[in-house]
């Protein structure tokens, strides 16, 4: 008995090689890392007298680690509030976005939706992995543009605020808008 064989295998119909698409720049744009907003001194004596009396309270019920803490973010929180953001480059290409030369693959990002904070635009994108958002800042002229390429990409969609979220926009009220 004679075996036939046949080259169907390695014809380049029946390849199962994916070939490597080119990655290209769809819609680049220049701005701040993160939101900035500077603070005036109403605000920080605000915040401390806060922290202090929460402070104290937390000092006299579990002791001093708690203070400790207090101190560190109120300490990260005047720093970000002080320092002002680099200008960085953000991409939209057809392999994901690019934020300074690092790509979020597509496959990672579940939808998308822009809203506003400290005075800046943000297009804030879901993930499916940690930390879960991604947050760019956006010039308002370039949002109908970045929609128009995004929308082919995801859907736009907002998600509901978190119990995070909510408690921060809780105790955002009682703070000075300096």
């Amino acid at each position: 008995m004679v075996e036939v064989q046949t080259k169907e295998a390695d014809s380049p119909e029946n390849s199962t090689e994916k070939k490597e698409v080119p990655e290209k720049d769809v819609f680049s744009w220049r701005a701040p890392e993160r939101p900035f907003k500077r603070r005036d001194r109403q605000f920080w004596i605000t915040i401390v007298a806060i922290a202090s009396i929460f402070g104290l309270i937390l000092f006299l019920a579990e002791g001093v680690m708690p203070v400790i803490l207090i101190i560190s973010l109120i300490f990260l929180f005047y720093v970000l509030s002080t320092v002002e953001p680099e200008e960085t480059i953000y991409t939209v290409t057809n392999k994901g976005i690019k934020i300074s030369e690092k790509l979020t693959d597509w496959q990672v990002l579940t939808r998308f939706w822009f809203t506003k904070r400290l005075d800046s635009d943000l297009l804030v994108f879901d993930m499916n992995v940690v930390p879960g958002r991604l947050e760019l800042v956006v010039h308002s002229k370039d949002k109908d543009k970045i929609r128009d390429i995004l929308t082919s990409y995801m859907k736009e969609e907002e998600a509901q605020p978190s119990n995070i979220d909510r408690t921060a926009s809780w105790f955002s009220r009682f703070l000075p808008k300096g």
